[in-house]
């Protein structure tokens, strides 16, 4: 492709962190290659990336698109339908005024009309699927992709095996840049430097399950002699505190509702508690950070077990199912981050799952695609 000669992009999917985290991260590292590039992003009206995008320097269109409902013979999903074909319609006209060489997708509510009108139009499409089982958009678009990207191996049973390349999921930037020491980090959430520490985090949003899992057992870590940072999550926050009220004070149990400096609370760790999502493992593996991970039985095709198992598989995670935690899990920590050897083994073994560079190495693809585009159709 010409120097300086722009080449456009669209990027399209979202709904959860674990989908705008990765689509975000792509973008920024096409920028990063080609300052030339215009990017635009295609989410799903009143769902989080219309907020998280901006926010992070990029214009966004919002589309109608929403989830089907259960059961699926509900008269509701007519007007679903209805709304996934307006919005087909809607950006097949964002596209002819765009005017894209590639765009992307990465799973979420806008990604399936998004890659399926570009499909319809001439444009190439590459997929980036961050779990170890694929999603239903996804393998509904597999046939329609020139590429798709994907984070685990033996992939092939969703996806034809000639269109992918194994990058790893894409992470946040600023959990990789931190030179904060591990002992600074404690002191940042007014713990001791010196003592052995437990993070606990279910999300942004939380996890009732883990939750529930440490007010069951709030004796046991008064006594462990081992510190907990603990994010609740803003839903149960205050029915936490309610509960936290009745008994004497913790002195070893940071509780926050939401940790905004997630590099500083990886730092501060010895062992992280997680739901299994993708994008939370790809950064525990880059970060070697032991792990017990206890997947969420609410997702779709519970995809977080595999995801879990994956890992576990391998003794680089500890693995708790959810119908378990409240009575195995907050033990299990404190018997674990006590064992230094088992932290040496588990941080060997997730560091070999990690990839480096998956947004660079994604970029790339983006843009071989783009300019094969332009090649053939001699456009700029």
């Amino acid at each position: 492709m010409e120097q300086n000669k722009p080449f456009r992009v669209i990027v399209s999917g979202g709904g959860t962190g674990g989908h705008i985290f990765p689509a975000v991260s792509i973008a920024n590292a096409i920028k990063k290659q080609h300052p030339e590039a215009e990017i635009l992003f295609v989410g799903a009206e009143g769902r989080m990336e219309m907020q998280r995008v901006p926010a992070a320097g990029y214009k966004i269109v919002g589309l109608p698109v929403r989830g089907l409902v259960r059961p699926l013979w509900s008269y509701k999903n007519i007007g679903v339908m209805l709304d996934f074909f307006k919005s087909e319609r809607m950006v097949k006209k964002i596209i002819r005024d765009f005017k894209p060489h590639v765009a992307v997708g990465v799973g979420g509510y806008a990604s399936a009309p998004t890659l399926n009108a570009a499909y319809a139009l001439g444009i190439p499409c590459l997929i980036q699927e961050q779990n170890s089982y694929a999603g239903v958009t996804n393998r509904s678009l597999a046939k329609k992709a020139k590429k798709v990207c994907v984070a685990y191996s033996g992939m092939s049973r969703f996806f034809p095996a000639d269109k992918i390349v194994i990058t790893g999921n894409p992470v946040r930037q600023n959990l990789l840049d931190t030179k904060i020491s591990k002992a600074e980090a404690r002191k940042s959430f007014g713990l001791d430097p010196d003592k052995k520490t437990v993070l606990i985090v279910g999300g942004s949003l939380g996890a009732r399950t883990m939750n529930e899992s440490v007010l069951s057992h709030l004796d046991g870590i008064r006594e462990s002699g081992v510190q907990f940072i603990w994010q609740t999550g803003k839903y149960y926050s205050q029915h936490i505190s309610e509960e936290l009220s009745k008994v004497e004070t913790i002195e070893n149990l940071k509780v926050m509702d939401f940790i905004s400096s997630m590099d500083n609370a990886y730092a501060a760790a010895d062992i992280v508690v997680s739901r299994a999502g993708a994008s939370s493992i790809s950064e525990l593996c880059l970060l070697r950070k032991p792990c017990i991970l206890v997947p969420s039985p609410n997702v779709a095709e519970d995809h977080q077990t595999k995801n879990a198992q994956a890992l576990s598989d391998r003794d680089a995670a500890i693995f708790v199912a959810d119908k378990d935690a409240k009575r195995n899990l907050i033990t299990l920590a404190i018997e674990t981050v006590k064992d230094d050897a088992r932290l040496a083994s588990l941080s060997a073994n997730v560091k070999m799952l990690a990839f480096f560079d998956s947004a660079d190495v994604i970029a790339e693809e983006v843009y071989k695609l783009a300019v094969e585009y332009k090649n053939q159709n001699k456009q700029n």
